[in-house]
Parts: C-alpha cells; structure tokens; sequence
C-alpha cells in the first residue's frame, strides 16, 4: 500500500494559500489602464480565467486592498476604482465629471501643506487622498 503524499502548499508574502484567481486579477491591474472597476477587471480577468466570477473578483480585491496590494477609490459617480498598489508613488487624482477621465498629479507643494495643516492641528496622518473634481482640457475645448 502506498503512501498518500500531499502536494506542499504554496503561500503569498501575507501568508494566503496562493491563488491563480488573485495572480489574474493582480495582472489586470497591473498590465493595463488602471482606475478599473471591478466589473471591467471582471471582464479582463474572464479572458485568463474564463470560470471566474463576479463574486470572486469582488473578493480578491478587497484582499488585495487589504494587504496592500491595490488601492480602492470611490469618486463621485459612486463606483469603486482599484490600481496597483506598492510599486507606484503616492498621487492625487482630477476627475473630469464630464467624461469622466482619471488624470494622476504629483505636487510636492500640496503634499507639503498637507502636512503642515495636519501638524497645525496635532494630527498624525496616516494616509490621505485628493480628488479634485471638474472638466477635463479634452472637454474644455469641445
């Protein structure tokens, strides 16, 4: 009779079981456009893992938020947008409420009032967030 022998489980860095359905939505995020919904990582993810589902990804993100592998954001049209998390710098989003882009900025002078306005009130921050709504150049011209 032989021995049954299992196969060695294989962890993440947070200690998870290794998922190829988390791996395939971390891809989504990674290799495109990023201020996805889930129902468009949905989508993508669909066309590496055609079995996967809506629930599943709504899970996987919400772990990958967690541990601090993606960033959730909800603008004002109330539908959850996820980018990578980690490798990217700290950045502040304009949303135009006319076609509804996602422009990133990067500016060392609010992130320096940012700061002074927390310590003029003794507040540690611990993270923050920025959107600025309005029109977009695009839509400006038109």
């Amino acid at each position: 009779m032989q021995k049954k022998t299992s196969k060695p489980v294989i962890r993440d860095s947070e200690g998870a079981r290794r998922s190829s359905r988390r791996e395939a939505i971390l891809e989504v995020l990674t290799s495109g456009p990023v201020h996805l919904s889930a129902e468009e990582i949905h989508r993508e993810a669909r066309k590496r893992l055609p079995g996967i589902g809506i629930a599943t990804v709504y899970r996987a993100l919400k772990y990958l938020c967690n541990c601090g592998q993606a960033a959730e954001f909800i603008p004002a049209d109330g539908v959850a947008r996820y980018e990578p998390a980690g490798s990217r710098a700290h950045h502040d989003h304009l949303i135009c409420t006319a076609c509804g882009c996602f422009i990133e900025a990067v500016d060392p002078e609010i992130e320096r009032l940012q700061g002074r306005l927390a310590a003029r009130h003794g507040f540690t921050p611990t993270s923050h967030r920025l959107e600025i709504y309005g029109i977009c150049s695009d839509c400006n011209k038109k």
